[in-house]
């Protein structure tokens, strides 16, 4: 028997959706989250689709429901519903007001296509399913509150699409069961977000290092659906290497509606976006290589050994002779041991750079 260490290297995960390859070593995959901001109108999610074309998004996402088979007429608001929304009316009665008419799907389906941008839905209910299946979307998007739902994960995985998931108030437990269904029922293109189902989410709550223990755990793609105000907590998920990101946003933050004051304005979306372009730039590849122009400044901000006083040809070089100066172009001080001691083969004016061809 041999006697050695073998190593396996696992490849790390990507999944497809559509043409977009996702996961380690490719561009963080961002989904501008239109969701119910469009308020119901047809216009106004036109108007989602050119925001997120425009901020330079990934993908544009809506939700897919119908209100009565989504929500029973009992149901209570959250508590941020109510405060953004009024205590007035009933949870379903809010939400029917969000609902777009099944049919409008495909004109935004076919807009989205048109403008460039990837579009699909996250859906609510088995009906929702079987339209966005009909309109032949590149993957689904699966809300947090379904993540128990296993007659309606397993409904979504016969389909055979990718799934993206969110774990908002999930266990660790709760998403390896989910996972486990979903390999179960022949899915392998799986994208799992961690997820804080708060609207807003406190900063404080971000818990951003459960990424890397989903990603760890798990071994699957990897991102993260936020719903903090602001960009900062999206910017330190994307340097702490998530695969992608999902960012709720809105045409105006005062718009009347339960999702609009934790969304992102249009200006910030494209914020958003260029800071996390900007912080895969500066990852790099973790390599320390020296870029040609650190070179160019290392020639102006490195020393050299100097002649500190005029130094006749034949003198027997001592440390008291020489000192360090800019530029960085002679002798590297490191070499000092190499000059002490040696004699100069010409004269040496002060302030000149030695050099090896300058000893004897």
């Amino acid at each position: 028997m041999d006697n050695h260490l073998e190593v396996i290297i696992m490849d790390s995960p990507t999944i497809k959706i559509g043409n977009r390859t996702i996961g380690e070593g490719h561009p963080v995959f961002i989904i501008a989250e239109a969701g119910v901001n469009h308020n119901g109108k047809l216009d106004l999610a036109f108007k989602l689709i050119d925001a997120a074309v425009e901020a330079g998004a990934d993908a544009v996402k809506f939700q897919t429901f119908i209100t009565e088979r989504e929500i029973s007429k009992h149901a209570e608001k959250a508590e941020y519903q109510k405060e953004t929304t009024g205590k007035n009316e009933s949870q379903m009665q809010m939400v029917k007001k969000l609902e777009l008419p099944q049919s409008d799907f495909k004109k935004l389906q076919d807009y989205a296509k048109k403008k460039g941008i990837m579009f699909f839905c996250s859906a609510f209910d088995f009906e929702s399913v079987d339209l966005l299946d009909k309109l032949n979307i590149p993957c689904y998007k699966i809300g947090s509150g379904e993540i128990n739902n296993y007659p309606f994960l397993k409904y979504i995985a016969k389909k055979g699409r990718s799934i993206l998931f969110s774990t908002g108030t999930a266990s660790l437990g709760e998403i390896e069961a989910a996972l486990r269904l979903f390999h179960e029922e022949g899915i392998t293109d799986l994208l799992v977000f961690h997820c804080i189902t708060r609207y807003p989410a406190p900063v404080e709550t971000s818990n951003l290092r459960a990424i890397n223990t989903i990603k760890t755990a798990f071994q699957e793609v990897t991102g993260l659906s936020d719903h903090t105000m602001g960009i900062t907590v999206p910017i330190a998920a994307t340097a702490l290497g998530i695969h992608a990101l999902e960012k709720h946003f809105t045409l105006d933050n005062s718009m009347e509606g339960p999702d609009h004051k934790a969304s992102l304005n249009p200006k910030d979306l494209k914020a958003m976006i260029k800071a996390v372009r900007d912080v895969e730039k500066a990852m790099g590849n973790g390599k320390l290589d020296r870029t040609k122009e650190e070179m160019d400044v290392a020639k102006i901000a490195r020393k050299s050994i100097v002649a500190d006083i005029d130094i006749k040809k034949g003198t027997v070089i001592t440390e008291k002779m020489v000192t360090f100066k800019r530029p960085g172009t002679g002798l590297e001080p490191k070499f000092l041991n190499l000059v002490i001691g040696r004699k100069a083969t010409r004269d040496i004016k002060e302030d000149e750079l030695l050099a090896f061809s300058d000893l004897s």
